[in-house]
């Protein structure tokens, strides 16, 4: 299947050439889309600079930083206007490894979601301090029970996309812009009858850089995996 990797970027000027090294090793016959918000650090001349000596590599450069979710919408619709037949969303930061890649891939040919969980048998993170452990755990938790799902790990941001499926969701009337945007597109694949399936995954925290999580991307998710579930409640009495 033709495959493109969405790598949205701000601020990975330190991680961008390592994180793209390591991609192409282990995952050679795949195409990678940078898609870069104006990073002030110069991360998009080095997307740029990546590019011209891979024609694999093509960049999106945005006039600003408009949200995680906002970058992963422009780089479907790159994509659909291309042909791909799968969307892989994947951090640029070193914290989705390579070689767990193939793995998503193998099983994108019979389902329409793939999640690399870190919450399912041989899934783990590396180097997470406890607070981090517990809002994630705590978030898909109140994600599956809010949103009446079995998915263990719907905040998980290194997943493929079927392009086909893709196409039959609303995307543009899709609210998330932040880190919430995962959960919001993990609820609308349950919502289509969408065939989801989640493979274990190693999770390793960024080791240049800071991490873009804050209080205010909390603040939306738990909003939205609320508003989602008074929702459900409402459609099902």
């Amino acid at each position: 299947m033709k495959t493109l990797v969405i790598m949205p970027t701000y601020n990975e000027a330190g991680n961008i050439e390592k994180s793209v090294e390591l991609l192409f090793k282990f995952n050679p016959a795949v195409s990678l889309l940078i898609v870069d918000d104006s990073s002030p650090d110069g991360t998009g001349a080095i997307a740029d600079r990546l590019a011209k000596a891979n024609k694999s590599i093509s960049v999106l450069h945005r006039k600003g930083k408009e949200g995680l979710g906002a970058a992963y919408l422009a780089g479907f619709d790159w994509g659909f206007s291309r042909k791909f037949d799968v969307m892989v969303e994947m951090d640029a930061d070193g914290s989705h490894r390579a070689e767990d890649l193939p793995k998503l891939l193998a099983m994108a040919a019979k389902n329409d979601l793939v999640i690399g969980s870190r919450y399912v048998r041989g899934g783990k993170t590396l180097n997470w301090p406890f607070y981090r452990q517990w809002l994630s755990r705590g978030g898909n938790i109140y994600a599956r029970v809010m949103l009446g799902s079995n998915i263990n790990d719907m905040t998980a941001g290194f997943r493929a996309f079927r392009a086909d499926f893709l196409k039959q969701l609303d995307l543009a009337g899709v609210n998330a812009r932040g880190y919430s945007f995962q959960i919001e597109m993990a609820y609308r694949t349950l919502q289509a009858k969408g065939r989801v399936a989640e493979v274990p995954i190693t999770f390793v925290e960024r080791e240049i850089g800071t991490s873009k999580m804050s209080t205010d991307i909390v603040i939306e998710a738990l909003k939205l995996m609320t508003k989602f579930g008074i929702q459900r409640v409402f459609r099902r009495d």
